[in-house]
């Protein structure tokens, strides 16, 4: 699991006398991983150097890979939305009994986090406390609420507003869920539902009661364009790994998704889609090379990175010409053209980097234009 240090990263000197094991870093930044209780340190993050740490640690709170380098909140969160589905699925009716021990067997986690998930659909409507103890379901309809955050016409423009607001320093650091129904037109359920999403996404964090956190992100262009040479380090280096195996089946999905959006859909497409998608296409290139540590940094910086995304004004015709070089760099991995794709993503890296600033710079100097 990765657990999550905030705050700015030690000396050299000083996180040596602190952390037994570890090996200094003249860049000063750090990601860990534990392997027999001994820490291996690799550079990291040396433009990022004020956020977060990432420490990957062994951890017993669950062994299904679907929710693996998730903390207990995240977890949390992601089961509250898995059990509501699992409700709609099994069409279970008003009263059902609900227990910690058979969900936590079904989702093949411990009852820690499943205890906490059950809170939330409590606080959510989907469940009560039954008069012998434990939770039965309270409101069947509630489910489809919470499992489907696309459902209602004006979820993404809520989830949007949020991003906006936060980016803007108009949402604190911390706040309730009252606040955030009284600040956006929106029911309960759908705001949760929206709150679990940026919780997976890794943007906000659940809190003791009815409270959530936002996390750190990027909202300065300096660390902005700082992600973006970051990216043109290690996404070409993933590429050259000796290790680099192909997933073929799922680069010929994003291979197939890039077209259609070169063949129009860029023009329909909305922008956070778009962001998902094409994150998605580079996080799959690099998962090939097997390299966890470039695979975990790829991860963070789009979490970082993710709010200044949604505020931009999306040029279609030059997002067309990106997603054109997204199934150039495909078809050459593809056809174990390993080299040739490094060169082409950091050519692709270097002209996107310019663009998306200007671009993200707009945004921020007319924090309003999109509403």
């Amino acid at each position: 699991m990765a657990a999550v240090i905030s705050g700015p990263i030690p000396s050299p000197g000083r996180a040596s006398k602190r952390m037994k094991g570890v090996l200094p870093s003249k860049q000063g930044a750090w990601i860990f991983d534990a392997t027999k209780d001994q820490y291996l340190a690799m550079w990291c993050f040396a433009t990022l150097k004020n956020h977060a740490l990432e420490i990957s640690r062994p951890h017993a709170i669950t062994s299904n890979p679907r929710f693996a380098g998730q903390t207990v909140t995240q977890l949390a969160s992601t089961l509250a939305l898995q059990i509501a589905r699992f409700v709609l699925a099994e069409a279970l009716t008003e009263g059902t009994p609900l227990t910690e021990r058979m969900l936590a067997k079904r989702f093949d986690v411990s009852r820690s986090p499943i205890r906490v998930a059950l809170r939330e659909l409590e606080q959510a409507g989907l469940l009560r406390v039954s008069a012998r103890g434990g939770y039965q379901l309270a409101d069947p309809q509630a489910a489809a609420d919470l499992s489907d955050e696309t459902a209602s016409d004006n979820a993404e423009d809520i989830y949007l507003a949020i991003a906006r607001d936060r980016l803007a320093g108009e949402i604190p650091d911390r706040i309730s869920e009252n606040e955030l129904l009284r600040r956006y037109p929106v029911t309960r359920p759908r705001l949760l539902a929206l709150l679990r999403q940026m919780s997976e996404e890794g943007w906000v964090e659940r809190l003791p009661g009815n409270g959530w956190r936002f996390l750190p992100v990027l909202t300065s262009m300096q660390t902005y364009r700082q992600s973006y040479s970051f990216r043109q380090a290690i996404e070409p280096a993933a590429l050259l790994e000796p290790g680099f195996q192909l997933n073929t089946a799922e680069l010929e999905r994003h291979l197939c998704q890039q077209r259609g959006l070169v063949s129009g859909a860029i023009h329909t497409i909305s922008s956070v889609q778009l962001f998902v998608q094409n994150s998605a296409m580079h996080q799959a290139i690099i998962d090939c090379s097997g390299n966890t540590f470039f695979i975990d940094s790829l991860r963070r910086v789009d979490r970082l990175r993710r709010l200044i995304e949604y505020r931009q004004i999306v040029d279609r015709a030059q997002a067309r010409l990106r997603c054109a070089e997204h199934v150039r760099i495909l078809e050459l991995v593809l056809d174990g053209r390993n080299a040739e794709a490094a060169g082409e993503m950091r050519m692709h890296l270097a002209a996107l980097g310019p663009i998306k600033a200007y671009t993200a710079g707009a945004s921020l100097d007319h924090p309003h234009a999109h509403r």
